[in-house]
C-alpha cells in the first residue's frame, strides 16, 4: 500500500516562504513520476510542479518562486515556496505514480491528504 503524507503548510504573510514535504511509504521515489498540485476553493486542481531526471518543471504562475526537489534516500519530496502571494492560497497535494502527461492530475495514481497553505495580504 502506497501512502503519501504532506506536511509544512500554514499561514504566512505575502512575500514569505514555506517548505512543504511529502513523505512516501510503500514506494520509492527513485523514479521521476512525482509532482505537486494545488486546489483553491471553488477551483479545479491545478499543476504546480513535477520533477524529472534533469530538474523541475513548473507552472508559469510559480516559476522562479517555487523549487521542487527530492531526497531519494529519505523517500521524501519537497516544495520550497518563496515570495508567496495571496493567490498561492490553496490545499497543496503531493502526487505519485504517473502514467501519462506529468502536468495532468488525472494521470497520477497516488495522492496525499493535502496540506493547507494560506497567504495573507
Amino acid at each position: 500500500q502506497v501512502q503519501l503524507v504532506e506536511s509544512g503548510g500554514g499561514l504566512v504573510q505575502t512575500g514569505g516562504s514555506l517548505r512543504l514535504s511529502c513523505a512516501a511509504s510503500g514506494r520509492t521515489f527513485g523514479s521521476t513520476d512525482t509532482g505537486w498540485f494545488r486546489q483553491a476553493p471553488g477551483k479545479e486542481r491545478e499543476f504546480v510542479a513535477y520533477i524529472t531526471w534533469n530538474g523541475g518543471i513548473y507552472a508559469d504562475s510559480v516559476k522562479g518562486r517555487f523549487t521542487i526537489s527530492r531526497d531519494n534516500g529519505k523517500n521524501t519530496q519537497y516544495l520550497q515556496m518563496n515570495s508567496l502571494k495571496p493567490e498561492d492560497t490553496a490545499i497543496y497535494y503531493c502526487a505519485a505514480g504517473n502514467d501519462g502527461v506529468m502536468s495532468d492530475p488525472t494521470r497520477y495514481r497516488y495522492w496525499g491528504q493535502g496540506t493547507q497553505v494560506t497567504v495573507s495580504s
